[in-house]
């Protein structure tokens, strides 16, 4: 069965997409527009602004007369709480018709945009709760003695204007995960989507409106490089969060450092997968298989490094190999697909010549995946055995469906391999010993550490990377910390 977006595709083709700032939607200052691409066929989607530096600034002056004016900042933890419920409902109401804009945009599968969109409202939520829990402490009794009185605390307060600059391979989710802590911390937002998937966050630009944000609270660029390279520079800007490529993360600590902005930034990956001899296989196998396949492996934490314990190799390899052969590999809006194209015609083309590199430096393909679709980016799904550890598909991070799998004879062996990374952002740990779970946990130099499963999150938990995967964590309390600053306050007594 096909879902039909056929009405929200019209409507997304025929709308005037504008650009949020303060209270107003408006066009870019230029006039300046770009096109949207739906993945999938190549077509045409949408038009939207090509905001620049101007629109940046003003979209930062309407967050800082928002802070100044204390209407977000300056209401109460209930009040602010009651608000970000209300913007959880209407993403709940209206969970479907946004998930459809990332399959539009995106590509991936309806099922998965509407499971990451429904994660998300309960990340809105569980830090809905936590804007009532922000406090410091109090150290009076540390500092004051029978000769002088103190009475000296600390107290919490948001850091300022945010910027937000998010990725496309998650779209909305990304937009809440960097959004739901911040506006909990009381932070005025400017938040710039991914050039090739805005089309959610406009969307989610009307709800929160809607739901009751005072003007100024979110503004929302849409732009290419320029207008992300002009948020980090704004002086204006107190914070920067940024979920993407390395490359552009480093570029952005350079930046940040002429104004000593607070980063986050939550970048790539290269995760190992380790699969013992004495684990349940009926869970290791698919799960190893989908922790690469899932979202045409365009998942920061994709597990794109398979290690299989010697004896279980030949029947790791195999499974995992028919499972990339039965993928149906499709548009996102069919039912049967399971994994859709990739973002662009350029990523497809860099995953290719990835898979071409493999081959050239000796590796070998044991499991490729079917025919694909006349049109669209689409990728099959690809297995390499026989890869030495210096081959460019094992260091360096494709972001597409291509999975390297390598044989290791003990514990003792396998835990260097996997660390042999620049990047240490998840790992999969598959075994019946829980012993063992712990020990090799401990062992492993990543910030996320899954066993029998793969890419669990949750609110509560922090999520972010050891190396170059990033610096700080997004979710769980450290997630809120990072829109929050610390003041100490000492009073002596008389």
């Amino acid at each position: 069965m096909t879902i039909q977006p056929l009405e929200l595709t019209r409507a997304t083709l025929n709308k005037h997409h504008k650009m949020l700032i303060g209270k107003d939607w408006r066009l870019a200052d230029s006039k300046k527009t770009f096109e949207v691409f739906n993945p999938a066929t190549g077509d045409v989607i949408a038009t939207v602004p090509q905001g620049g530096p101007h629109d940046i600034d003003l979209a930062v002056q309407a967050a800082r007369e928002n802070f100044a004016s204390r209407d977000w900042r300056g209401q109460s933890s209930d009040d602010r709480a009651k608000v970000l419920w209300r913007f959880a409902e209407l993403i709940d109401n209206h969970r479907d018709e946004i998930a459809k804009l990332d399959v539009l945009d995106n590509g991936m599968p309806m099922a998965l945009a509407t499971a990451m969109i429904s994660a998300s409202s309960t990340w809105l939520r569980h830090f809905a709760s936590e804007s009532g829990k922000i406090c410091g402490i109090n150290a009076s009794g540390a500092l004051s003695s029978s000769s002088v009185e103190f009475h000296a605390y600390t107290a919490r307060e948001p850091v300022g204007v945010a910027g937000l600059i998010l990725a496309w391979n998650g779209p909305a989710g990304a937009f809440l995960a960097k959004a739901a802590p911040a506006l909990a911390a009381g932070c005025s937002l400017v938040i710039k989507p991914a050039d090739q998937t805005p089309l959610s966050a406009l969307r989610l630009g009307e709800l929160a409106l809607e739901a009751g944000f005072p003007p100024g609270t979110l503004n929302i660029v849409t732009g290419l490089g320029d207008a992300g390279q002009a948020l980090v520079e704004h002086p204006g800007v107190d914070k920067i969060s940024f979920t993407g490529s390395t490359a552009v993360g480093k570029q952005i600590v350079r930046t940040a450092a002429e104004t000593l902005k607070r980063v986050t930034l939550e970048l790539g990956g290269k995760s190992p997968c380790i699969v013992f001899d004495d684990a349940d296989m009926e869970i290791a196998i698919p799960t190893a298989a989908m922790s690469i396949f899932a979202n045409t492996g365009q998942i920061c934490f994709a597990g794109s490094r398979l290690y299989v314990q010697k004896k279980s190799f030949e029947r790791v390899v195999a499974g995992v190999a028919q499972i990339a052969e039965s993928l149906c590999v499709g548009d996102g809006f069919d039912s049967k697909t399971q994994i859709g194209p990739v973002i662009s015609d350029k990523q497809r083309k860099r995953v290719e010549d990835y898979i071409a590199l493999g081959r050239e430096e000796g590796a070998d393909i044991v499991g490729v995946g079917s025919s694909l679709p006349d049109k669209g980016f689409f990728v099959r799904p690809t297995v390499f055995t026989n890869a030495k550890p210096s081959m460019r598909i094992v260091r360096e991070e494709i972001f597409g469906p291509v999975l390297v799998v390598t044989p290791f004879d003990n514990v003792e062996d396998v835990v260097p391999m996997a660390n042999a990374t620049r990047y240490g952002l998840g790992a999969g740990i598959f075994t019946t010993d829980v012993n063992k779970i712990h020990r090799i946990a401990a062992r492993i130099e990543a910030g996320n550490i899954w066993a029998n499963c793969y890419g669990v999150n949750h609110a509560s938990m922090p999520f972010g990377g050891y190396k170059e995967s990033g610096w700080g964590r997004e979710l769980g309390s450290e997630g809120l910390d990072g829109f929050l600053e610390t003041k100490s306050v000492f009073v002596q007594l008389h």
